[in-house]
């Protein structure tokens, strides 16, 4: 249902094709690196061969937040061509005209190619329908620009969250519009109709709009939303279909409530940051006003946007509109230090999320139209290679940025692996759990689907 939204997926060929780090002069090719001034005659173009895939989708309203559908396609996916269901949300100028919508990628092909590969003549791209990528979408109307969408399964169905610019919370099936974008006949049905499912359930008890928004891994249909006014509330899902929400909220942070992760073992246990600066940990078995159990207040020295809670190991990740990216353990978060820290990025961090295939592994994106893949165990290896007396004078949390290590010539942190450009005002990143190494992320200039080499 393609209508005033004009979407399309266009494959690597495109003319938009992504900035990643690379510099060109006419009689040699250098390594690029964000906030190097270009010369006249340089010029940046894309490394095609650090990339294993790499894909676009745009949109006509940008979607500035979106969530990857678990599918039935299977576990640890690595033959091509593949396929991906996400579901975001629009914020478009006219608030009326807004959509959470279904996606389903398909065709997604290999960008780089063994020489010599069996799978080359496969891969390769005559131009033909049958080697473009495919998109098929289904919508469905949304009161006001979406700030956030998450989706979780609850029984047997796919559910989205989304938090509405309006200051309200809706609820929402999948089930229609994923029937749709995966059978042409129900598709045609849908389009035709105009359909366009209601929310099955919504909240407008937070009274202004929010960002923080979180399912519960451990606990199906269990959710938590944070708004700009400080507060959380807990939702509880109930027979029927409904969910009842604690109207006292829990209390602790002094400004708003910007991101909310619950752990991924602890059935009780929540994280949530802030623009006052801080990150705290909750437990729900307390009464609201008592249930923060342990504070970082200064964790960034101006808002923290973002964090994400290590799925296998104790940490939790934060990124900061100073730029920061600061990695926590939660073993001894009572200390209120970081075990790591880096600055690379030149703007504030707007989406940071672990790796859920590689504990060390975690990606992070930018206002600096950065998305940049980092690795913790290199440091490790770093460490290993240590002198005794070196080992005396390393200070007990690492700390890296620019200036802070090389790399032969490339002034970087050694545990920075990738830069990916291309995007314009990067909102949020999602790795695919069942698709190892791919990231999926949306900016005001779309979408970007891809995989490197490096990870």
């Amino acid at each position: 249902m393609a209508d005033e939204q004009c979407l399309e997926l266009v494959g690597e060929d495109s003319d938009d094709n992504c900035d990643q780090t690379e510099g060109r002069r006419t009689s040699e090719s250098n390594v690029y690196l964000p906030g190097r001034q270009l010369d006249e005659n340089e010029e940046l173009v894309c490394d095609e061969s650090a990339y294993i895939m790499y894909h676009q989708a745009q949109t006509g309203a940008p979607c500035l937040s979106f969530d990857v559908l678990q599918d039935e396609l299977g576990e640890s996916r690595q033959d091509f061509p593949m396929t991906c269901y996400i579901v975001c949300g629009t914020q478009a100028e006219r608030t009326h005209v807004n959509n959470v919508i279904v996606m389903k990628m398909s065709n997604l092909k290999k960008t780089s190619k063994d020489s010599g590969s069996e799978d080359d003549d496969d891969e390769s791209d005559d131009g033909t329908e049958d080697n473009k990528p495919d998109l098929e979408v289904a919508m469905m109307k949304h009161m006001g620009g979406v700030n956030r969408i998450r989706t979780a399964t609850y029984g047997n169905k796919y559910l989205a969250a989304s938090w509405s610019e309006r200051g309200k919370v809706f609820i929402w099936d999948l089930t229609r519009p994923l029937h749709a974008v995966n059978d042409p006949s129900v598709m045609s049905t849908y389009t035709r109709k105009q359909e366009s499912p209601a929310p099955v359930f919504s909240f407008k008890g937070h009274q202004v709009e929010g960002f923080a928004l979180d399912w519960s891994p451990t606990v199906p249909g269990q959710l938590l939303t944070g708004d700009c006014n400080k507060n959380i509330h807990l939702w509880r899902p109930e027979e029927g279909g409904s969910w009842q929400i604690d109207q006292r909220p829990f209390s602790g942070h002094s400004a708003s409530v910007e991101d909310i992760q619950w752990s991924p073992n602890e059935k009780t246990v929540f994280a949530s940051c802030s623009v006052d600066k801080s990150i705290r940990i909750w437990d729900i078995r307390a009464s609201p006003s008592k249930a923060c159990m342990l504070t970082t207040q200064e964790a960034h020295t101006r808002d923290v946007n973002v964090i994400s809670w290590n799925k296998k190991e104790p940490f939790i990740v934060s990124g900061g509109d100073d730029g920061m990216i600061k990695v926590w353990d939660v073993r001894q978060f009572k200390d209120e230090k970081y075990v790591a820290c880096f600055k690379h990025h030149m703007a504030p961090i707007s989406s940071i999320e672990w790796n859920p295939n590689d504990s060390s592994v975690f990606a992070s994106a930018g206002s600096d139209n950065q998305i940049t893949m980092w690795d913790l165990a290199v440091e490790k290896d770093m460490e290993q290679e240590m002198t005794d007396s070196q080992r005396a004078g390393a200070p007990a949390g690492a700390e890296s940025g620019a200036g802070a290590a090389t790399s032969g010539e490339l002034d970087v942190p050694p545990q920075l692996l990738f830069i990916h450009q291309g995007q314009t005002d990067i909102k949020e990143l999602h790795w695919h759990s069942q698709m190892p190494g791919v990231i999926i992320s949306t900016a005001h200039s779309g979408f970007n689907i891809f995989r490197t080499i490096s990870v």
